[in-house]
C-alpha cells in the first residue's frame, strides 16, 4: 500500500496506520529522508537505522504528553516526519528552516533540546522526578546510543536513577557505531551481549522447565529471581545495568516492530527505571550507508542512487592540512601521540592513526578523560595532541585548567570547527572558545591566517613545551598571503603590512585566524576608496600583542579588531578595554559576535546575518571615515 506518510500530518496519526502496513511506512520514510537529506545535507545513516524503533515508540507514546528524549538528536528526522513535520525537510539545517535536531521551540514533541552527547539520561530522571513531585502522569523514554554510553555523564545518570522509585525508560540503541566505531569497555560489554544469542530463550525455557517440576518447581523459579537473577549471570559477564539498580530487558531486534512495542510497553509498566537494549544497523534499508556508516553520518548533498558526494572543485581543509602535518612531524619525533573523543575520521586523525597506531588514542565520547587523559601522558613525557570541536572542548573547561594549564604541562590542543559552523546550528557553533580559553592562566592560543601557519603553529606548539591551543575554522584552508611567513615569535602579531603617510587618516586592521582573509577583501574595496590602513595579523590571542597594537594605534585614526567569536571575552574587548585604559584616542570598531546563539544555516550566510563579512565590515570603516 502506498501513501501511507500522507496519512501522517500530526502527532499520534500513526496509531491510525494498520499493522499490517507497518512496514510499507517503514519503506516510505526511508524513501522519504533519502530523497530529502541528498539534496539538503544532514545525518543519513544514523537516521535510516531508528525508523522502525521511532515507529514503535510514537505507537507506545502519547504526544505531547509523553516526552521522549533523543541523545544527541541527529536520529531525531523520523520522529520529526511522524510529529507532522515532513513539509519542513525540504529547509532541513538551513536558515529559518527545520533544524537537525531536537528543538523545543519548533514542536511541543520535542521534549528538550539536544546536540551533544550523554545528556539524555539527565534530562529524562529530571523529567521523572518533575512529574513524581508534581504529581503529573506521563511517560519518560530517552533514547541513547551505545556510543554515548561511553561519556561519563551517563554513569553519573545511572548512578541516580537507581534512587528513583518509579518508572523511566532507557532505550539503548546499540549500532555498534556513533561517528567512528565504538571503542572501550562498555562497547566491549555490549558486543557480549549482542552476541550473546538464545539468552532470553533460554532463560524462558529454563524458568517453564522448572515451573512443570512437581511441588518445588515455582518455588526454585522464584529463588532463581531473588538471586538477582542467576541466569543471566550465568550467561552475560558483569550484568552491570541490573547491578546498577536498573530493569534490563533485550538485546531485542530493532527493525522488529512488533516485539519492540511488546517491550516498550512491558517496559513503561513497570515500578522503577527500565533499560531496554535494541540492537539496530545504522544505514538500514540504503547499502552505501550500510556499507559505510561513517562517510553517511553526516554528509553534504549527494546522488541517492550511487551514493556518491555531489562533486566539488575543492582545495584541502584545514582539517586536512594539520593531519599531514601531524603525521609528517610523527615521522620524526616518536614521543608525539594523538588522542580524540570518538572523532577520528573528522578531526583528521585516521591518517596518523594508520601510520602510527600505537600513538593514536580513541577514548569514546569522553572529552574530560581525553584531556586529563593527555595531562598524564605529558607529565609522563610524551607530547600529546588533542584534536576536538571547539563545540565539545567546552565540555572539558575545568580539565583544561585543573589538569593542564595549572600543572603547566605541555599538552596541544587543536581545536577544529572554530567559529561559525553553520548547518549543525546553535549546539555546534565554535563561536566560545576564545572566551573561556583566555580566562585560563598558561593558555597560549593562537589562530593561523592560512594553510602555512596553521602547519607552522603545531610545529612551534611542540616545541613550546607549554599548554597551547591553536583554533582554526571548518572549510577550505586559506591560500593566499602565502609569500608573507614572518617566523612566529611568541606572543608577537604579524604586521603584513604599515601605512607610512602618518600625515593622513588612516585605518589599523587588526585580524585573528579566518578573519584575516575577510580583512583583505576589506582591504581591498578600502584601496578603492584611497583609504590609508595598516594591516596586523595578530596570530596569538593569548597572548595578545599590546606593544604593537598601541604603538600602531597612536598613529591611526580608527582601529577594526576582527575576530570569528563572541566580543565578550574576545581579543577585541581585550584590545579595546587596554586602549582605553591607556588613554588612546582612536575610533573602535569591534568585529565579532553578539552574545546571542547562532542558528543553523549556511556558514556564508550566517557570517553575513552576524556582520562578520567584508561588505558589511567595510560599511562599517567608511561610516566611521566619513565622520572624522
Amino acid at each position: 500500500m502506498s501513501g501511507l506518510l500522507d496519512r501522517i500530518q500530526k502527532a499520534n496519526d500513526i496509531k491510525d496506520i494498520e499493522p499490517e502496513y507497518y512496514y510499507d511506512l517503514a519503506y516510505e520514510i526511508r524513501r522519504f529522508l533519502l530523497k530529502k537529506i541528498s539534496k539538503t545535507g544532514g545525518h543519513v545513516a544514523s537516521n535510516l537505522g531508528v525508523v522502525e524503533l521511532t515507529m514503535a515508540l510514537h505507537l507506545c507514546l502519547d504526544f505531547p504528553k509523553d516526552k521522549l528524549i533523543w541523545d544527541v538528536g541527529h536520529q531525531a528526522y523520523t520522529h520529526k516526519i511522524l510529529t507532522g513535520r515532513k513539509d519542513g525537510f525540504d529547509a532541513l539545517r538551513h536558515y529559518k528552516g527545520l533544524s537537525g535536531f531536537p528543538k523545543m521551540e519548533e514542536s511541543d514533541c520535542d521534549a528538550f533540546n539536544t546536540g551533544h552527547s550523554s545528556t539524555s539520561i539527565s534530562a529524562a530522571l529530571g523529567y521523572a522526578k518533575a512529574r513524581d513531585i508534581l504529581g503529573e502522569d506521563y511517560k519518560v523514554f530517552a533514547v541513547i546510543g551505545d556510543g554515548a554510553l561511553s561519556g561519563g555523564m551517563v554513569f553519573e545518570a545511572l548512578n541516580n536513577a537507581a534512587n528513583l522509585k518509579s518508572n523511566m525508560v532507557i532505550v539503548l540503541n546499540d549500532n555498534n557505531m556513533s561517528i567512528s566505531e565504538n571503542v572501550g569497555g562498555m562497547a566491549n560489554y555490549l558486543g557480549q551481549i549482542r552476541t550473546g544469542e538464545g539468552y532470553t530463550d533460554l532463560k524462558v525455557g529454563v524458568e517453564n522447565a522448572l515451573k512443570k517440576v512437581p511441588v518445588i518447581g515455582d518455588s526454585v523459579v522464584q529463588k532463581v529471581r531473588s538471586s538477582k537473577d542467576l541466569i543471566k549471570r550465568i550467561m552475560i559477564p558483569g550484568m552491570f545495568f541490573e547491578d546498577m539498580g536498573l530493569t534490563y530487558i533485550g538485546p531485542i531486534d530493532g527493525h522488529d516492530i512488533n516485539k519492540l512495542i511488546k517491550a516498550f510497553n512491558t517496559a513503561s509498566k513497570a515500578k522503577e527505571p527500565v533499560i531496554v537494549h535494541v540492537v539496530t544497523k545504522k544505514g538500514k534499508g540504503y547499502k552505501y550507508a550500510e556499507e559505510n556508516p561513517m562517510k553517511f553520518h553526516g554528509i553534504d548533498s549527494f546522488v541517492a542512487g550511487t551514493g556518491e558526494c555531489m562533486p566539488k572543485n575543492r582545495q584541502p581543509s584545514y582539517t586536512e592540512v594539520f593531519s599531514n602535518k601531524l603525521v609528517e612531524l610523527g615521522k620524526k619525533d616518536s614521543s608525539i601521540v594523538a588522542i580524540t573523543a570518538a572523532m577520528q575520521n573528522g578531526t583528521g586523525l585516521s591518517k596518523f592513526n594508520k601510520e602510527y597506531p600505537g600513538r593514536m588514542f580513541d577514548v569514546g565520547i569522553a572529552e574530560e578523560h581525553a584531556v586529563t587523559f593527555a595531562a598524564g601522558l605529558a607529565a609522563g613525557g610524551a607530547k600529546p595532541i588533542v584534536a576536538v570541536y571547539s563545540t565539545f572542548l567546552q565540555r572539558a573547561y575545568d580539565q583544561i585548567l585543573h589538569d593542564v594549564c595549572l600543572c603547566r604541562l605541555p599538552v596541544v590542543f587543536m581545536v577544529d570547527r572554530a567559529g561559525i559552523v553553520g548547518p549543525d546550528g546553535a549546539t555546534h557553533q565554535g563561536i566560545y572558545d576564545i572566551s573561556y580559553m583566555r580566562t585560563i592562566p598558561e593558555l597560549t592560543i593562537m589562530a593561523p591566517k592560512n594553510y602555512i601557519e596553521l602547519g607552522d603553529m603545531l610545529e612551534y606548539a611542540l616545541k613550546l613545551n607549554a599548554p597551547v591551543a591553536i583554533r582554526y575554522p571548518k572549510g577550505t584552508a586559506y591560500r593566499g598571503l602565502e609569500d608573507k611567513n614572518e617566523p612566529l615569535e611568541y606572543g608577537k602579531a604579524e604586521v603584513l603590512y604599515e601605512n607610512k603617510q602618518y600625515d593622513k587618516k588612516s585605518v589599523l586592521i587588526v585580524a585573528l585566524g579566518s578573519m584575516v582573509k575577510v580583512a583583505e577583501e576589506v582591504i581591498e574595496k578600502l584601496k578603492e576608496d584611497n583609504i590609508n590602513y595598516s594591516f596586523v595579523n595578530l596570530r596569538f590571542a593569548a597572548p595578545i600583542d599590546m606593544d604593537t597594537i598601541e604603538n600602531m594605534s597612536k598613529k591611526h585614526d580608527i582601529i577594526v579588531t576582527m575576530e570569528e567569536n563572541t566580543f565578550i571575552g574576545g581579543i577585541g574587548e581585550y584590545i579595546i578595554s587596554k586602549l582605553d585604559i591607556a588613554g588612546i584616542n582612536i575610533k573602535k570598531i569591534p568585529v565579532a559576535l553578539d552574545t546571542e546563539f547562532v542558528e543553523h544555516g549556511e556558514r556564508e550566510f550566517l557570517l553575513k546575518m552576524c556582520g562578520l563579512d567584508s561588505e558589511t565590515v567595510y560599511n562599517r570603516i567608511v561610516e566611521s571615515w566619513r565622520k572624522l
